[in-house]
């Protein structure tokens, strides 16, 4: 707090003491409060004007009580040493902990069924050649990731089998079986997943497929929208004169709103489920558009075949039929041809296996985190320093049912509860 006061001899007086900290209820394990000091007053030559006696407030940082459910805490008017995320020795500490306290731990309730997905996060920091690239291991129905790899290019199939080697070791130590493998539709796993663990099954990420088709029809409804502007009739400027003229308008109008509704509801062709609202204006946008009508079903029957209510067998011979229904039309064919492609199959085998997780959610959900991580703290962007950050997360993680263990109580402890 500077404290400033002008005086009748044209002379500005200025005041800078040390404030004191003080709170009410702090316990003896808090850090010692400084003691108030005395500095010297500083005169400072000024001009004629008269000024009234004013306080400035000015804190080396913001203090207050904190909102929470810890109570209340000290606010120091000095600021401490700035954190620093991926700090070398605790990243060293954690990255070396991995392999040995944590992945016991994390295999300790391990359910024998994964999800495994590559990140490729951009050149490193400093660097003009090499791609950042983190290959993770993530276990699928408790959400613990196990073991992951930074490398300093894009992954080819001998480093995704030296990575499932050093996993099935680890597999092999603990007398643990894998029982199912989820990964997206990339052509990287199916090689090594064969080579490795032979028999096992191997699962596609449906979101992926979904949303490979999704962008298809997307896509299909666009150059109907482009055709349709292609109609549009020209019309001379001013208001139409003639009877011809104000229906040619009038036709005008009806495209442009066509054209707007189909954009404005596009959603309404790869939506899971239409209510009867969505369905009135679904049959209204695409009145004499038939092509547009067959998409839907099409994307109705895509939907059915991912319902675990069917078993893989049953699945399989409703996309046969689809696919002979897809081939009668020329224009669908060419839509519609991720389709054909032997992910579609391998989508599918969920449906037999119920604790199989159909998507690798849990593997893309680290990888958010991770992203959201390298858009704030951008220094973080060499393989060593990526590889630690990663090991610190995942230590974070094996910390989370302690601290809201913690949190519960003290929430309990705060309301009386206890």
């Amino acid at each position: 707090m500077i404290s400033a006061t002008w005086l009748p001899t044209s002379r500005l007086i200025c005041g800078l003491p040390t404030p004191s900290t003080a709170a009410q209820s702090a316990t003896d394990t808090l850090m010692p409060i400084l003691p108030t000091c005395r500095t010297q007053v500083v005169t400072i030559p000024a001009g004629s004007s008269i000024w009234q006696y004013d306080w400035l407030w000015r804190t080396g940082c913001h203090t207050g009580r904190h909102h929470g459910i810890y109570g209340e805490t000290i606010g120091f008017s000095f600021p401490g040493l700035q954190f620093r995320t991926g700090l070398k020795q605790r990243g060293e500490k954690a990255e070396q902990r991995i392999t040995t306290e944590y992945l016991n731990g994390a295999m300790a309730d391990f359910s024998g069924y994964i999800a495994v997905d590559e990140l490729y996060d951009g050149p490193f920091l400093r660097l003009r050649s090499g791609q950042v690239c983190v290959l993770s291991i993530v276990d699928n129905r408790n959400f613990k990731r196990l073991t992951y790899e930074v490398l300093d290019h894009d992954p080819t199939h001998k480093d995704i089998t030296l990575f499932f080697h050093r996993f099935r070791d680890e597999l092999n130590k603990r007398d643990l079986k894998l029982l199912g493998v989820t990964t997206d539709g990339s052509p990287l796993y199916p090689g090594p997943l064969a080579e490795i663990f032979n028999g096992v099954p191997h699962q596609v990420c449906q979101f992926h497929i979904l949303k490979e088709i999704n962008t298809e029809i997307l896509k299909a409804l666009t150059r109907v929208r482009r055709q349709l502007k292609q109609w549009l009739p020209r019309l001379k400027r001013g208001r139409p004169s003639s009877q011809p003229a104000g229906k040619t308008a009038r036709r005008k109008k009806k495209l442009q709103d066509k054209i707007s509704d189909l954009f404005e509801h596009r959603y309404l062709f790869v939506k899971r489920c239409l209510t009867s609202g969505e369905k009135k204006i679904f049959l209204h946008i695409t009145r004499g558009l038939p092509n547009l009508r067959n998409l839907r079903s099409i994307m109705n029957q895509v939907y059915l075949l991912l319902d675990r209510r069917c078993r893989t067998e049953t699945a399989l011979e409703k996309l046969a039929q689809l696919r002979r229904r897809v081939r009668r039309f020329r224009t669908l064919d060419r839509i519609l041809r991720k389709l054909f492609t032997p992910n579609i199959e391998k989508a599918l085998i969920f449906l037999d296996d119920f604790l199989l997780p159909s998507t690798s959610n849990a593997v893309e959900r680290g990888y958010r985190r991770h992203r959201k991580m390298q858009k704030s703290i951008y220094r973080v962007r060499t393989q060593e320093h990526i590889s630690q950050r990663i090991a610190i997360d995942m230590q974070r993680d094996e910390q989370a049912p302690a601290r809201l263990q913690t949190i519960t109580m003290l929430h309990f402890e705060r309301n009386g509860a206890l």
